[in-house]
């Protein structure tokens, strides 16, 4: 299936699922990335760069959030490597719950604050009620994996 009709099929089961109102109420415009939560970003880059070969195009460190994260494209989509900067931070906690592997999916949306919007009048419960600032300077916001089918979802936004 590719990545369009993958969107149009989320879509189709996300609002026949969980939203009251007919039709789409987020406007989704592609898969932004995978977010992987990893112990390590360096020896994970050993695996991506030198199995699969892609390329590692950014690091940063979003204080905040308490991680640092690593960035590789396939394609159009982007692979994000997330390591936890701090024993009390999210991605250390899920680590220490889970181990590492995927940690969440992340759409880029038209109008995060609108989606927001729509969202909780539809129910679906929400981490952020309000976009905060995550890595590559993106708008982000995530949904409670209760109200997703059990995944983590980011919405995110470039302003």
């Amino acid at each position: 299936m590719d990545e369009n009709n993958c969107i149009k099929s989320f879509r189709h089961v996300f609002c026949k699922t969980y939203c009251k109102k007919q039709g789409i109420i987020v406007d989704l415009k592609n898969i932004e990335h995978i977010g992987i939560a990893v112990n390590n970003i360096d020896e994970s880059l050993k695996y991506y760069e030198g199995v699969l070969g892609l390329k590692c195009y950014a690091i940063e460190e979003v204080a905040e959030q308490k991680v640092k994260t690593a960035f590789l494209k396939i394609g159009e989509t982007k692979i994000e490597l997330l390591e936890a900067t701090s024993d009390d931070s999210p991605i250390a906690k899920f680590i220490e719950k889970r181990g590492q592997g995927i940690h969440h999916i992340a759409f880029a949306v038209n109008g995060i604050e609108s989606a927001l919007s729509e969202l909780k009048v539809n129910e679906i419960q929400l981490i952020d009620e309000k976009p905060r600032k995550g890595a590559e300077g993106l708008d982000i916001a995530f949904l409670h994996p209760k109200s997703t089918g059990g995944v983590l979802t980011e919405i995110c936004e470039k302003k």
